[in-house]
């Protein structure tokens, strides 16, 4: 999953971003409105977490901005004020969810999640192909009943290419879904987050390379 967080607060977007990657989402940072414009024409997100209140550009702006491009990222408003006028107010612009400071940040990452589910065709909560099982929920992987211990990022991995069904998912896609912005195209995270997934999955072998295209579940 990627996300674009717009706040202006520097400690607190870094804050923020460090615990979403921690739940193995790829997280890239924006700090005024006109920084947001600028990545989400570049990037492709599933969620825009936008401080309604930004320099440069008002959160506001940002987000009738999307909604004109027809942008497919949902849009989770953030605000210092609860009230029902400014809930409502954020709403009526385009934003699919409101989250008032401070918040929990359990609840943040259930939201965030929440939209994306709805940023894209419908996933079931427990993805499987032959005997590797993820629960989305609870973020737990098992082959053939065994628990798999593995890091953020290897999740993230798995529940693409189990999202893909057996269907061939590009480097350049694992990139874009499963790494930020300040990762080289010409990285080999990709390759090596593999090993180590291949291994930890065990035998037999799950995951099979497709020469000039990509990998595949192929349990």
């Amino acid at each position: 999953m990627r996300v674009l967080v717009v706040e202006d607060h520097r400690e607190l977007a870094a804050t923020i971003a460090v615990g979403l990657r921690r739940e193995g989402m790829a997280v890239d940072l924006a700090f005024d409105g006109q920084e947001a414009l600028h990545l989400t024409g570049r990037e492709e997100y599933d969620v825009v977490v936008l401080d309604r209140d930004l320099p440069k550009l008002h959160g506001d702006h940002v987000c009738r901005t999307l909604i004109q491009r027809g942008s497919q990222p949902r849009v989770l408003m953030l605000t210092a004020s609860g009230a029902i006028e400014d809930r409502v107010e954020g709403l009526t612009l385009g934003a699919d969810d409101y989250l008032a400071k401070p918040f929990g940040f359990a609840e943040l990452v259930a939201r965030i999640r929440a939209l994306a589910r709805r940023s894209r065709p419908a996933l079931p909560p427990v993805l499987r192909v032959g005997d590797i099982q993820f629960d989305t929920a609870r973020r737990l992987a098992t082959r053939a009943g065994r628990r798999l211990e593995l890091s953020a990022k290897e999740l993230a991995v798995l529940e693409v290419l189990l999202a893909a069904d057996g269907a061939p998912v590009s480097s350049t896609e694992l990139l874009r879904r499963v790494w930020d912005q300040y990762t080289s195209p010409h990285s080999n995270v990709v390759k090596v987050t593999m090993l180590r997934l291949r291994r930890k999955l065990g035998d037999p072998p799950a995951i099979e390379t497709l020469a000039q295209i990509g990998y595949r579940i192929c349990t």
